[in-house]
Order: structure tokens, then C-alpha cells, then sequence
């Protein structure tokens, strides 16, 4: 403690001050004691302007009961046949349902595309923007002056991923790779903006009209939009119990679960996340 507490090592830490003392030919102790009796003084803390290691703000957490009250977007690059080219799109997921509700081609990124995507889509679905909350990563466009006007027009409520967290945007990111590795995927590229925009109109109607989504019980993202999964899935729960009470013997356990998923939650807190 005198040796940290001294003048000459007062703002050093014990990584530096072992060395220079084993330069004079002094030993003290390790540096793991240094560190260990300084904890039990509480005298270690982060010091210096720089944000202190391993310090994160908790991202916010919002849970959707129903459609079109929280919506997540991003941007991912499609190839061009031409080397060095690539084009834009632009695609809002509605995260409770899964269901693309906008999907645009661009050959830039741009704050203005977007916020024109925004309006579009709430024109769309016909919904109350002011009961919306709409998450996206910190990539220029997201935070760009005329979108952050758009939705202050709009009155959507903002959610942004925390800097250098690659899972705070988890829906889109799934979205893009169901896009990415979908059969129908264009492995040479598209020709031009136009070819692109044509694929991934294609592609957002197979995807919200046919592909059965793991996430909400293997229904199609329409079909939960619309709450049309509802029926549905009371009927296949109607049907595996008809048939466990045919044959018990085939059942060790419950029929599977067919209950409608009626909350969906971004960034959970791993509380409610465990429960």
C-alpha cells in the first residue's frame, strides 16, 4: 500500500509498477496480490477517459402482443454481375409476425430511400405510426437527419442495437439469411436495380404468403398478420388430440404445443427470457 499510495507509482498500476520495481532489484509480491490488496481497499477502479472495459448499457427491451407495433429493418448488399458493383435493399420485418411489410432495391444508401420505405409501409398496412416502434441498427442511414425527421413526423418511437453488438437486430439478421440461402438465391448476381427489385418481390410473396416460419408455430407470416393462425392451429391442436385419444399407446407425453404465440419480445431481459 505505501509503494501504490507513493508518488512516484500513485497513478500506475500494479502491471507497471512489479517491472520497475524488479528493474531495482525489488520484489514485493505478484502482480495478482497487488491487485487482490488494492480490491480489498476498494483503491481499483477505472480511471482515465476512456470508457472502462467491459461497461455496457442495456439495450432496451420491447415486447409486440399483436401486428404492427414493433417493426425492425436493415440493409443488406446484394451482388451485381458486375465486379465491384453491388445494389441495396432495403426490407422492414414486422417482428411479431414475421411478415415483410416493405422491400425495396436501391443502388445507394440513402437516409431518403428509407424514409420514403417508412411512409409507404405504415401507408400499407394502414396502421397507427404513433403505436409503433421501429428497431434498427447504427449504420448511417438509420440515423440520418431526414429519416429521424420521418419518424419524428410519423411519431414512431426509435430503437437503435447497442455499437459492435452483432445480435441486437436478431430478426432482420434471420430474415436476410433465409433470403441469402433460399434455393432460389442468384449465386452470379443480378444484372441490374430492376432484375434485383423483381427477385425480391418474388421472394417477400413466397415468403409471407408460403414459407411456414419456425418462430410462430410453422404458421405462414400472413396467416399470424391477420390473426387467421389463430383457427388454424386450433384446429391441428383438435386434430393431435383426436388422434392421441385413437392411440394412447404412441403418446408418452403431451401432444405437441399448437398454441398461438402471443408475445414476441426484442432484447428480452434474461429474467423474462428464462421464464
Amino acid at each position: 500500500m505505501e509503494v501504490c499510495t507513493s508518488p512516484e507509482y500513485v497513478d500506475r498500476p500494479p502491471c507497471h509498477i512489479v517491472p520497475a520495481l524488479a528493474d531495482r532489484g525489488i520484489y514485493i509480491a505478484s502482480e495478482s496480490s497487488f491487485y487482490r490488496v488494492l480490491k480489498a481497499e476498494k483503491l481499483v477502479r477505472h480511471r482515465g477517459r476512456a470508457k472502462a472495459h467491459g461497461t455496457y448499457t442495456r439495450p432496451t427491451s420491447y415486447t409486440a402482443e399483436a401486428s404492427n407495433r414493433l417493426w425492425s429493418w436493415d440493409i443488406t448488399h446484394l451482388p451485381s454481375q458486375v465486379k465491384d458493383r453491388r445494389f441495396y435493399l432495403y426490407m422492414i420485418t414486422d417482428v411479431f409476425s414475421r411478415k415483410v411489410v416493405g422491400a425495396e432495391v436501391h443502388e445507394r444508401e440513402s437516409g431518403q430511400d428509407t424514409s420514403e420505405l417508412l411512409q409507404r409501409s405504415v401507408w400499407r398496412e394502414k396502421c397507427d405510426s404513433r403505436q409503433l416502434v421501429l428497431h434498427a441498427d447504427n449504420g448511417s442511414p438509420m440515423k440520418s437527419f431526414t429519416m429521424q425527421a420521418k419518424l419524428y413526423d410519423l411519431g414512431i418511437v426509435t430503437s437503435h442495437s447497442r455499437p459492435r453488438v452483432s445480435n441486437d437486430n436478431p430478426y432482420s439478421e434471420s430474415l436476410f439469411r433465409t433470403l441469402k440461402y433460399c434455393p432460389q438465391w442468384p449465386r452470379n448476381g443480378f444484372h441490374s436495380v430492376g432484375d434485383a427489385q423483381i427477385w425480391v418481390h418474388d421472394f417477400v410473396q413466397w415468403y409471407n404468403t408460403q414459407h411456414r416460419h419456425s418462430g410462430i408455430r410453422y404458421v405462414t407470416p400472413d396467416e399470424k398478420h391477420s390473426g387467421k393462425d389463430i383457427e388454424l392451429l386450433a384446429r391441428r391442436k383438435k386434430l393431435y388430440e383426436t388422434a392421441r385419444k385413437m392411440h394412447p399407446e404412441r403418446w408418452s407425453q403431451q401432444t405437441r404445443n399448437w398454441s398461438p404465440v402471443e408475445t414476441v419480445s426484442l432484447n428480452p431481459e434474461k429474467e423474462r427470457q428464462a421464464a
